[in-house]
């Protein structure tokens, strides 16, 4: 083979170093799959899982050609082959294996239930609590005792059922002026949301009252006004 042809096909290594890129590909298809797991839901978006590993594995392929001359054409076209054969076969085990498909693309997951956080699921996601509030701001709610049932979706998504207007309870609210409003002594006999649960109590005058549902004691004054849609 002409050394010119050579250098633009292989770059600076040989065809020995084929068989290397297959290993190494395959190697940082796992390494992005398991790191955009470990994200978790939210950090993918709308995106799933499979597309963003061929979008990052394609376009490092596509891209080091590009700028660097020791890297050759060839050894891209056997990174984009492997990383399609390797998203292929993923969807296939995902498609036929339900097993596989939860362990790669999760279970979708109930955050509220009843106009309060499941906490345990909670645990599972990385999801701060401000981040959820304006989630759930930009859905037009303005405090958990309109929402029935809300899930987070495999693709990173929230889904809600609300409670009928005439079925909307006292709950938390999510309204920064008024979730900041936070106390430990109860003045006033009123529905009280502990600001970490959600969980929502009628409260009568007391130096400390500990939620039934979490145990901790700091609460915010509830509201029950229904959805303005």
């Amino acid at each position: 083979m002409n050394d010119d042809i050579k250098q633009f096909l292989l770059g600076s290594e040989g065809w020995i170093f084929i068989p290397e890129i297959i290993l190494r590909t395959f190697m940082m298809y796992a390494v992005i799959l398991i790191g955009l797991r470990v994200l978790g839901k939210r950090g993918v978006k709308q995106l799933s899982v499979f597309e963003l590993v061929v979008i990052i594995g394609l376009g490092s392929a596509a891209g080091d050609p590009m700028f660097y001359k020791e890297v050759g054409v060839l050894n891209a076209i056997v990174v984009f082959t492997v990383v399609v054969m390797a998203y292929k076969f993923t969807s296939h085990l995902v498609s036929t294996n339900k097993k596989v498909e939860i362990l790669l693309e999760g279970e979708c997951t109930c955050l509220i239930e009843h106009g309060k956080f499941t906490l345990d699921s909670f645990k599972k996601e990385s999801l701060a609590q401000d981040e959820f509030f304006a989630e759930l701001r930009l859905k037009g709610i303005s405090h958990l005792g309109q929402i029935k049932l809300a899930i987070l979706e495999t693709s990173g998504s929230i889904s809600l059922f609300y409670y009928p207007d005439d079925e909307v309870k006292y709950g938390l609210p999510v309204l920064p002026a008024l979730f900041s409003h936070k106390k430990q002594e109860i003045k006033y006999n009123d529905y009280y949301s502990c600001s970490f649960c959600g969980n929502t109590e009628l409260i009568a005058p007391t130096k400390n009252h500990n939620c039934k549902y979490c145990n901790r004691n700091v609460w915010v004054k509830s509201i029950n006004v229904v959805r303005v849609t």
